[in-house]
């Protein structure tokens, strides 16, 4: 998605310059030249007030261009707005002028050249070449010098966040936030993590591009892809190496993927900057928890051989309860860090470790207690202020009141499968370690029982992902795949996917047109696979575009994929929004495909492509999709249509 910039300039003739004229040969094909979405407040067609779009513009632009060649009041104004709002992201541009204000006087400025009040024809060239280095340039220094005077003199400042900023009434942002946030809702909630893959990287601007991101990551998570997460959150540190929550992430996922030396350096790094954070101090615990449970989980062992390892690894276990407590200190009303605090505790005597201080075990329970029950009384349908009350109750209640507990924090859960399944996994640390077996075993049941009701999310043994040519168009001039090579190219297609031991058990995915993806899609269905259709356009579009100059035949061979039981269409418009300005619907439906199969599980996916070897590299095309499933470790077969064809 091109980053987007806002030109801050005068209009028309002023003081001898034609600034349409700079704004139209210079600094617009510039800057779109090099890859910016460019914007200016005067181009808006919207009737309204100027000035809401003006101020979205100076707060989340990723770069506001300057141009200070006169003194322009509203030029300064938009200027001081910018310094005020964020601490980078501005480029100075102007042209000779007799004198430098004081306020920039040392702030560098590109220079650009005029002749008879319009750019120079013959400097052109080199002032267009010299605006796009610095664009890019500012854009790669985001995290070094800050260009604001305000905030490199004021160094308390703190950028404003920019969700509690966004203008209310009909203005370019906010529209386009609602609408891109209503598809990623969507996305989110429908299971659908290659849907916010995809629209994390057309967000708009840098601010709704690492929003985008985070959702994306912890979908990820949900699903347990810790790699393509952790990508998530490593491309929102290229952006801001500051933002605390991905940083935070980055520590869990590095955990996660058994990094634990690097996980553990990683989040005391950020402790040694924020030692009074609650979350950082409480993820590091996690961390510090989950490598005390891989000690002694040991898959065969039985339940006193799994008591006596983790019994021996009391050191290990003492770490995560001193980080859990030290979050627990800084934030009192943090309770799921104090819960795991103090269920830690118990584990500790359970397996007979020394309490050294016994009395402080009580202090951690009523601490616990009273953050719980404040929790509950500010937000009484929180399933997790819920579910750590129930934890409570299994720590120092009945296992009667216990399982009551339980079921009352599983009635909050809202059918959602993943918080039920994480409250499951907490409880059978306690079932493996024979801590109060029968209040466990009863919490467990009630578990059980509701996750039971939930339909799990399905997720495919593989996912088969396709890519290939569509029967030439009649008079083609150049042959890709010719209708009388249709039988040759169904029995590489079924020949490739028994090899690959395609099966019900599995996902296809593909686009629908004539061609290649009919005959893979026709294929998959033989043999019990799931199909999902991925078109670009809607249905009546798509058909006229991709599938019914090729004939009659191939219109009802659609039909009779897209109607099996087994196959889900899915239309781009509908699932993902409006193209972005500039987008291709082609890149955009094969990136889309890429992105659904891929946050399945890289190592799941399987690429076939009916491909000659050409067309572009770039994004959405298949030697970009070929590149990506390798780089993922995923397998890619290429069928060579030139060898298979003969031509």
């Amino acid at each position: 998605m091109s980053l987007h910039v806002f030109v801050a300039m005068p209009y028309g003739r002023k003081q001898d310059i034609d600034f349409d004229a700079v704004y139209a040969d210079y600094l617009r094909p510039t800057l779109e030249s090099a890859g910016f979405q460019v914007f200016r407040a005067d181009e808006e067609p919207r009737a309204g007030d100027i000035r809401t779009d003006m101020f979205q513009e100076l707060l989340l632009a990723d770069l506001v261009v300057v141009d200070l060649s006169i003194d322009n009041p509203n030029v300064w104004y938009e200027l001081g707005v910018r310094h005020a709002l964020r601490a980078r992201g501005v480029l100075l541009v102007q042209s000779e002028r007799p004198y430098q204000p004081f306020d920039i006087y040392t702030d560098r400025k590109l220079r650009y050249h005029l002749k008879d009040g319009r750019p120079d024809p013959e400097r052109l060239e080199a002032d267009r070449r010299a605006l796009s280095e610095m664009a890019r340039a500012t854009l790669s220094a985001w995290h070094g010098r800050k260009i604001s005077p305000v905030f490199s003199l004021l160094d308390g400042l703190e950028e404003p966040d920019w969700r509690s900023l966004l203008l209310t009434g009909d203005n370019e942002f906010r529209a386009g936030y609602e609408v891109w946030r209503r598809h990623i809702e969507v996305a989110r909630k429908g299971n659908l993590p290659g849907d916010v893959m995809l629209l994390a990287e057309e967000a708009p601007t840098w601010a709704l591009r690492r929003e985008g991101r985070r959702l994306a990551g912890k979908a990820l998570l949900k699903l347990k892809q810790y790699r393509l997460a952790l990508e998530q959150y490593e491309a929102i540190l290229e952006q801001d190496a500051g933002d605390l929550d991905a940083r935070q992430q980055k520590g869990l996922l590095l955990g996660r993927l058994g990094r634990h030396d690097a996980a553990r350096e990683w989040m005391r790094a950020i402790l040694a900057e924020v030692p009074h954070d609650p979350e950082s101090w409480c993820l590091l615990g996690r961390l510090e928890k989950e490598e005390w449970i891989a000690r002694w989980r040991e898959p065969d062992a039985d339940g006193e051989r799994r008591r006596a390892l983790a019994a021996g690894e009391t050191p290990s276990l003492l770490q995560a309860v001193e980080s859990y407590m030290n979050a627990f200190v800084q934030d009192p009303a943090h309770f799921y860090s104090g819960i795991n605090a103090c269920t830690l505790r118990h584990l500790q005597g359970h397996l007979g470790g020394e309490l050294k201080n016994p009395a402080s075990l009580p202090n951690l329970e009523g601490g616990v207690i009273w953050a719980c029950l404040a929790a509950m009384e500010r937000e009484p349908h929180d399933y997790w202020a819920r579910a750590t009350w129930a934890e409570l109750e299994l720590l120092l209640g009945s296992p009667e009141r216990a399982e009551s507990a339980w079921r009352e924090a599983v009635a909050e859960a809202d059918k959602d499968w993943f918080a039920l399944d994480s409250s499951r996994q907490q409880l059978l640390i306690l079932r493996d370690l024979g801590f109060r077996p029968e209040a466990v075993a009863g919490a467990l049941a009630v578990l059980d029982t509701e996750i039971a009701r939930l339909q799990p999310p399905w997720q495919p043994r593989r996912v088969f992902l396709f890519s290939g040519h569509m029967i030439d168009a009649p008079g083609r001039a150049q042959p890709r795949f010719p209708a009388d090579k249709e039988a040759v190219a169904t029995q590489a297609i079924a020949a490739k996917l028994d090899e690959l031991g395609m099966g019900a058990d599995d996902l296809a995915i593909c686009g629908g047109a004539c061609g290649g993806d009919t005959l893979f899609a026709e294929a998959a269905l033989a043999r019990g696979c799931r199909v999902w259709l991925c078109a670009q356009f809607p249905e009546a579009e798509f058909l006229q575009a991709s599938v019914a100059f090729a004939g009659g035949a191939w219109v009802g061979r659609y039909y009779a994929i897209k109607d099996h039981p087994l196959t889900r269409l899915r239309i781009q418009t509908d699932d993902l929004g409006p193209l972005p300005v500039g987008g291709n619907p082609y890149e955009r439906n094969n990136l889309w495909q890429l992105y659904t199969a891929l946050a399945h599980g890289p190592d799941k996916v399987r690429f076939v492509a009916l491909w000659n070897g050409g067309g572009g590299t770039g994004p959405g095309g298949t030697q970009h999709m070929v590149e990506t499933v390798r780089r993922h470790a995923g397998r890619v077969s290429i069928l060579d249509t030139g060898e298979l064809f003969g031509i």
